[in-house]
């Protein structure tokens, strides 16, 4: 009588929980140690938590919805109103808090779906390679001959001015990024002795590149990403600034200090609050990423 021997596909999924938490464990226990990392961290869960909450902590929810106050424009910080009132008499604050919402979770959809956009395309090219990977990287040389920015605004102009539109414009231009980086560690991979190993038991490619390829790019999708919310949020806020993106009476960080420029000189508080916020935000984003990559990738260690 044979004994049957313990399934791969088993070990591997055991192996493969057991290195993930012990990463998580890593990853917590380096940004703990690192103080900006660490405060940065914090700043971005309590935002989370903040746009999540929006409309319960914001002292005037309807004023930060958009509803008008014409009995106190442009009043400068003050108890009643920390951040200030605009031209309509909207509070300050309630409008920055009120805008976290769009600020953060467009950002966070427009990630999520160039990552998975991206990477699918780049495990597809750098495992097949031949004309497959011709083709698909000959379009992302295409997409990635523009400036991500310039591109979104010439397909949001396209489409129509709106945060939907915005939103869409900004993952047709930020899929390739990730096209790219999934192919190339696809690539190195790909000669593997597990990928071979995988191959000579007659594993389907769909599967090996599902189990095998995409979880070995999650540390480099994980840091570009956490790098890119920064930048997305930027981006957002300059649609919005321009005209592009969220439109008014909707609450948005951009379309604020759009709105507050022409006062800059005497109402200081229009502007100051959300680019603040706008700066704050992408700093955070952009720290977490930078310990990241110093954890996933020692070589970047200073």
């Amino acid at each position: 009588m044979s004994v049957k021997p313990p399934s791969s596909d088993l070990q591997l999924s055991g192996a493969s929980v057991s290195t993930t938490g012990r990463t998580a464990r890593h990853v917590i226990h380096v940004i703990s140690k690192d103080p900006l990392a660490l405060v940065s961290s914090i700043f971005i869960i309590t935002l989370v938590f903040m746009a999540i909450f929006a409309l319960q902590i914001a002292p005037y929810p309807e004023q930060g919805l958009g509803k008008t106050n014409v009995a106190e424009t442009m009043q400068p910080p003050s108890w009643a109103h920390p951040f200030g009132t605009d031209r309509l008499g909207r509070d300050v604050l309630s409008r920055v808090i009120v805008g976290s919402r769009p600020a953060l979770i467009v950002p966070f959809g427009v990630v999520t779906l160039a990552v998975i956009i991206g990477a699918t395309l780049g495990a597809i090219a750098g495992f097949k390679g031949g004309w497959i990977d011709e083709s698909i990287m000959r379009i992302t040389d295409l997409f990635l001959a523009f400036p991500s920015l310039l591109l979104a605004m010439a397909i949001t102009a396209a489409l129509g001015r709106g945060l939907e539109n915005a939103a869409i414009a900004l993952v047709i231009s930020w899929w390739p990024w990730y096209t790219r980086l999934v192919r190339g560690v696809t690539i190195s991979l790909r000669n593997s002795y597990f990928v071979e190993a995988a191959h000579a038991i007659g594993v389907r490619d769909t599967v090996i590149i599902r189990r095998h390829i995409l979880p070995n790019t999650v540390s480099p999708i994980m840091v570009q990403a956490t790098i890119d919310l920064g930048t997305v949020i930027l981006a957002m806020a300059g649609l919005a600034f321009i005209g592009l993106g969220t439109q008014p009476p909707a609450p948005d960080w951009g379309l604020m200090v759009s709105q507050g420029r022409s006062y800059i000189l005497n109402q200081w508080w229009l502007v100051t609050f959300p680019g603040l916020a706008i700066f704050v935000v992408v700093l955070a984003f952009n720290l977490v990423g930078d310990t990241l990559r110093d954890i996933f990738d020692p070589r970047q260690h200073k």
